[in-house]
């Protein structure tokens, strides 16, 4: 079920990038597309502006380079798992919100295996600023890593939200990651900490805004 509704929204998601691309080939008018960090390759322990996925299931990356190669002002943004920051409008944190919302179902806050695996993670208003920055001066065909903080243990979040939650925290093995994080058991092993040093430098930009856990502790738990 979870692969048959991804494949339909990563179809609906190519067919818009490219209504928008066609419309914009033959101007200069920038396309900025949204894509993500979370299980791409590793190029010396990160996933780095350079890491490639061609075959990526997501879509979005493979769409706006293909148009990049057409001549349309096509760059990519990636975003990691964990994007937060709140705000009046709700906004929450990412796959975290899922992870709290998974504890307190179950009247326990968990991890997989032995929770080592990394995710990155950026603050909203720190990643709004990258795609300003991408729709001004991005070169054609670019990739920018809008990450903020290069990789957090799973079982550092997972320990905050049992802290805060007055939960017992455990890990998990097995079928009892997937009866326990559901869709999210799809992602919640991968490791994947990334860096932004070639977007800081290429944007002039870099990251300013408190961190996700200490986010997570003062505004979402």
């Amino acid at each position: 079920m979870f692969a048959n509704e991804y494949a339909k929204a990563a179809e609906i998601d190519i067919n818009a990038i490219n209504a928008m691309g066609e419309v914009l080939l033959g101007t200069r008018k920038p396309l900025v597309v949204t894509a993500g960090t979370l299980g791409l390759p590793l190029i010396n322990g990160f996933v780095t502006e350079e890491s490639t996925l061609l075959n990526s299931p997501r879509g979005s990356e493979p769409a706006a380079m293909a148009l990049a190669a057409k001549g349309v002002h096509a760059s990519v943004v990636r975003l990691p798992p964990s994007v937060h920051g709140s705000s009046d409008l709700g906004f929450m944190a990412g796959f975290t919100t899922s992870l709290i919302q998974f504890a307190r179902n179950h009247g326990v806050s968990t991890y997989p295996l032995n929770g080592d695996n990394r995710w990155p993670a950026v603050h909203r208003l720190d990643a709004a600023k990258v795609f300003c920055k991408a729709a001004e001066k991005a070169e054609i065909g670019a990739l920018y890593n809008a990450i903020g903080e290069t990789g957090i243990k799973i079982s550092a979040i997972a320990e905050l939200i049992g802290t805060k939650l007055h939960l017992p925290v455990t890990s998990l093995r097995g079928e009892d990651i997937v009866k326990h994080f559901q869709w999210l058991s799809h992602f919640i092993t991968f490791d994947s900490p990334a860096t932004s040093f070639e977007t800081q430098q290429q944007l002039d930009w870099s990251p300013m805004h408190i961190g996700l856990l200490e986010d997570v502790h003062q505004n979402y738990l």
